[in-house]
């Protein structure tokens, strides 16, 4: 008798091998173009490997450009933005998972509509506010802005990390003695931090890259982010691919290393929804 081939596995194997190398294939290409010397970045035939191996866009970007100072701008941008986002998403979310109110779903709708709307919608208004406050050329500017942008999206997915823990963890706790408050941040706090995690990482991750208002609210060079340093390489007449490539790499970098440590938290924070007893 004939044994029957499972062939199932293999087709899964040869599908995310493919995918693999679709997803990956981008990043390889920048990471090599930044190794190649400005004479071999179009040559017919196309290597996928260059002939010549310089570092010098890497030297090049720190020596054109304060690229040290826009890494900083933007690292203290994000964990900021990204914190300030967290503590109020984690509260308002807390409420909207645990607390019934008239105009309850109206809200969540209109967290979501929020999300629907361009940013250069309320670029007019944003500008004369902010010029108002004295605040243009600042990155306390884009905190403020990029705290509001990110408050509504992370309020509905820590909401949803709420509704996935049994209200009578806190309700024991209260029994106990603690106050609300109390039992919020030191029972469910720390069964939430997978979910804590996930929900920072992508406000970090969402503020790193954010490149219109920064361009809109930043002109001075010492609180220029990476991407409005970036985007300096795309001249009139020309692209500096071997910089932007370079600059690219680098900024790449702190997210990587950041999914790297919270890879474990972010697992966890999307399959999150039972409490072990």
């Amino acid at each position: 008798m004939v044994k029957q081939v499972n062939w199932q596995p293999l087709l899964k194997c040869i599908f995310l091998s493919l995918f693999l190398v679709f997803t990956v294939f981008p990043l390889y290409w920048i990471f090599i173009t930044s190794l190649k010397p400005s004479n071999d970045m179009f040559t017919i035939p196309i290597h996928y490997w260059p002939k010549t191996i310089t570092f010098d866009n890497y030297i090049n970007i720190f020596k054109i450009s304060n690229f040290g100072v826009y890494i900083f701008n933007s690292l203290i941008l994000s964990v900021v933005a990204g914190f300030c986002s967290l503590i109020i998403a984690s509260l308002s979310g807390y409420v909207l998972a645990r607390f019934e109110f008239k105009g309850k779903a109206q809200v969540i709708f209109a967290f979501f509509i929020t999300q629907m709307i361009p940013l250069f919608i309320g670029l007019a208004p944003l500008y004369l506010l902010m010029s108002k406050l004295q605040l243009l050329n600042r990155l306390p500017s884009l905190m403020l802005m990029y705290t509001v942008m990110m408050v509504p999206f992370c309020t509905v997915i820590m909401k949803g990390f709420f509704e996935r823990i049994p209200s009578s963890l806190e309700e024991a706790a209260m029994i106990d003695g603690c106050s609300r408050i109390t039992a919020l941040f030191k029972v469910i706090v720390p069964v939430m931090l997978p979910g804590i995690a996930a929900t920072f990482i992508f406000a970090f991750v969402q503020c790193w890259n954010e490149l219109f208002l920064a361009i809109m609210f930043i002109d001075k060079e010492e609180a220029k982010t990476i991407p409005v340093a970036m985007n300096a390489f795309i001249t009139k007449y020309d692209i500096d691919w071997g910089s932007m490539s370079a600059a690219t790499v680098i900024s790449v970098i702190p997210t990587l290393i950041l999914f790297a440590f919270a890879q474990r938290y972010i697992v966890e924070g999307m399959t999150q929804g039972s409490v072990k007893g």
